[in-house]
């Protein structure tokens, strides 16, 4: 019986012996690069009370595993070395990781302009086969989105050889990050180690640690979303106990009305917003699966190139950088470690033409907020045909130039193009100041500089501006242009303008100066002031339902015998299309007067009298006690055919003589007419539809006259209707 008993004992403990190992995380393994001249961090996993030991370039440092089987020592700062080294970890078993060179260590993350590998680069095939750097190592992330911080991955170190940089990814490794490499490779002969974790379409959120969100008061509502995701944190956990508390009360009653054959109640639904990430795009979701596997391992600095599936949200991106740059920072405990991005290239991404422009202005924000940041300008190597342009070897050399001149100290290397200084008003003229303009500025084709654009005090939108360079400043004119106020370079998506210094680097957007804010109906529409203001809408907000900015029908008791409206257009370029017409009531009803919803009872197709319309559209006839008005107003679809016998209306096409159908809330008209004139005043149809909804003033230029079909509302910068009565 003993003999048995100490048989068992014996394989117990042979099998716990078994099952101990040493484990060390992926982003330690032969091939490696440590970086130099800083406290390396080393860490991994075994049974818990194991002693650890770590051995590297003559440095030996000993701990113990915690009661989770986490372990983790920190190496003295030693130089760079090209020599290969071993890395001996000794724990329950024994690693020895071969050929580990010191040097320098850089993130390369972002987008799939970031993860375009070597392969799909121009000259990729050149590329790949002149890539033979065996003191350059890469380390490629595997693509992977996680609900929780994920401790480890399943990469590894490679020599950076032909086979190795077209090997996996998307045509191999990250072209941007590889050529950034060999930049720094060249000048500054030590090792590098890069480390590729990208993934193509993916939002700026999904790469953000929570601790970033957390220290941006402009992400405050992001920053409760990824809070209440997380059952480690206060506010997950008080939800659910209040969701726990409501199941149980149900529990309660389900039973009771089980027992008296009653009705059971609803039961309580899941609260949603206590589900972790569980997509790719979610908040944290990368930084679970790519990021966290790889902190805090040593690393120089990170390099980024994102941003195109944020386009559209201007400034706010600023506030994403800094909650990313941020919560990267402070869980790798490095200080303020160098972060240089692209700014991301003109290309053509849809109907609002300034959208991109507000992204660059966004990005050029961070790079001067963000600490330790730099950014690298493309808008001259770009493709507005392909939102992957392929000369990704001039992107990781810009970024390079970045790391020498700030991180590195080389000082004559010029790391950036023309940005600009200052603005001042010289009589009809502007002078701009540009710093960084090394070398002189110039054109980089030899012609007349473009893409500046200038803004009169008084009157009109941007206009294209004479720009004319003197020393390091661009003087702007325009013969239309007698007061300028503003101005604005490269302000549009499809912008590849050609200024730049003498280093050859291209000058990015941005927009300087006062842009006028004009009252254009106090301006000049002088009945206005004895008419009352009923209704104010920011067609921004139109919608199934209509929501006023300003309903005033309770404050108006007298009754009315006029009505106006009022419609500004605000376009890309800043100038205004504007119309206020107002015509004899055509209803004693404020509920009826405006946008014709089923919901307010309008519906009117006919004449009314005495217009009086204001334009400042070119061709829009204008005048007062005019003849010819008339108004189709209803929720109704509709069709082309003249049934009401407007006068001078065709019945083959949509205009001022169209016939409304079911259903009753159907596409919706709201035009007002001169038929007298053959024109439409203003229209804003299909209002339903929000931003795709129909909006003119005057007759489309193209397709039906009364824009039935443009789809057009969300081409406007701003857009206001105003309507007003006049009352007796």
């Amino acid at each position: 019986m003993k003999k048995n008993f100490l048989l068992l004992v014996f394989i117990l403990t042979l099998g716990f012996n078994l099952r101990a190992e040493l484990k060390l995380p992926a982003i330690f393994g032969d091939h490696m690069v440590l970086q130099q001249n800083q406290s390396d961090p080393v860490w991994g996993w075994d049974a818990p009370g194991t002693k650890i030991t770590v051995s590297f370039a003559g440095q030996n440092y000993s701990t113990v595993a915690g009661a989770d089987g986490k372990w983790s020592v920190k190496l003295a700062p030693v130089p760079a070395n090209a020599t290969p080294q071993t890395l001996t970890v000794t724990g329950s078993t024994q690693r020895e990781l071969q050929d580990v060179l010191i040097g320098e260590v850089w993130l390369c993350s972002g987008q799939s302009n970031m993860e375009m590998g070597v392969g799909m680069v121009q000259d990729g095939a050149k590329e790949i086969a002149a890539a033979n750097f065996p003191n350059i190592r890469l380390m490629m992330v595997p693509n992977l989105w996680r609900p929780q911080p994920e401790a480890d991955m399943a990469g590894t170190w490679k020599i950076c050889t032909p086979e190795n940089i077209a090997a996996g990814g998307w045509s191999g490794f990250s072209a941007a990050g590889y050529f950034f490499g060999r930049e720094l490779h060249r000048k500054l002969n030590v090792p590098v180690g890069l480390i590729d974790a990208d993934w193509g379409g993916t939002r700026i959120e999904s790469w953000t640690p929570p601790e970033g969100f957390a220290a941006v008061p402009a992400l405050s509502s992001l920053n409760l979303a990824v809070q209440l995701g997380d059952p480690r944190s206060p506010a997950h956990k008080q939800k659910l106990e209040q969701f726990l508390g409501e199941t149980e009360k149900w529990l309660t009653s389900a039973r009771t009305a089980l027992t008296d054959s009653a009705l059971v109640p609803t039961m309580p639904a899941y609260p949603q917003e206590l589900l972790p990430p569980h997509d790719l795009q979610n908040s944290t979701a990368l930084y679970n699966g790519m990021i966290h596997p790889v902190q805090p391992f040593g690393i120089r600095g990170a390099i980024w190139y994102q941003g195109e599936a944020n386009n559209g949200e201007g400034m706010l991106y600023t506030e994403k950088m800094k909650a990313l740059v941020g919560g990267w920072r402070q869980l790798w405990g490095e200080g303020d470690f160098p972060f240089y991005f692209v700014q991301i290239a003109p290309f053509n991404y849809g109907n609002n033409p300034e959208q991109l422009s507000e992204l660059w202005e966004g990005q050029t924000a961070a790079a001067k907020e963000i600490p330790n940041a730099g950014m690298a300008v493309i808008n001259d190597i770009g493709n507005l045909q392909d939102i992957h342009p392929k000369n990704k070897q001039e992107v990781g050399r810009r970024l390079a130039l970045l790391a020498l001149a700030q991180t590195y100290g080389q000082k004559d290397v010029v790391s950036s193009g023309p940005t600009f200084q200052s603005l001042s008003i010289e009589g009809g003229t502007l002078r701009v100041r540009f710093d960084h303009a090394d070398g002189g500025l110039a054109s980089r084709d030899g012609q007349s500089l473009n893409w500046f654009e200038i803004i009169d005090a008084d009157d009109g939108g941007f206009v294209k501006a004479e720009a004319r360079i003197d020393g390091a400043s661009v003087v702007l004119s325009s013969p239309t242009v007698r007061h300028p106020a503003a101005m604005r370079f490269a302000w549009h998506q499809l912008a590849e303008p050609n200024l730049m210094n003498g280093a050859g680097l291209p000058a990015g957007a941005f927009r300087a100066g006062n842009i006028p804010k004009r009252d254009w109906l106090g301006m000049h529409v002088p009945e206005v002031k004895s008419y009352q203001l009923v209704y104010d809408l920011d067609l921004a907000k139109l919608g199934t339902d209509i929501h006023w900015d300003v309903d005033n029908r309770s404050k108006i008791h007298a009754p009315f015998d006029r009505v106006a409206y009022s419609l500004e257009l605000e376009a890309a370029d800043g100038s205004t299309r504007a119309v206020y017409v107002s015509m004899d009531a055509f209803t004693d009803s404020l509920d009826k007067i405006g946008v014709p919803t089923v919901q307010s009872g309008a519906h009117f197709q006919q004449d009314v009298a005495q217009l009086n319309i204001f334009s400042n559209v070119k061709n829009l006839v204008t005048g007062t006690n005019l003849a010819g008005g008339n108004l189709e107003f209803w929720p109704n679809n509709y069709g082309p055919n003249n049934s009401a016998k407007v006068p001078n209306a065709s019945s083959a096409a949509f205009d001022f003589g169209d016939e409304p159908s079911d259903p009753a809330d159907g596409y919706g008209s709201m035009q007002v007419h001169n038929h007298d004139a053959e024109q439409t005043v203003f229209a804003v149809n299909h209002w339903r539809e929000g931003q795709r909804a129909d909006v003119g003033i005057g007759n489309a230029p193209d397709g039906n006259q009364d824009w039935t079909f443009a789809a057009n509302a969300g081409s406007y910068k701003s857009k206001r209707l105003r309507i007003f009565v006049h009352c007796q």
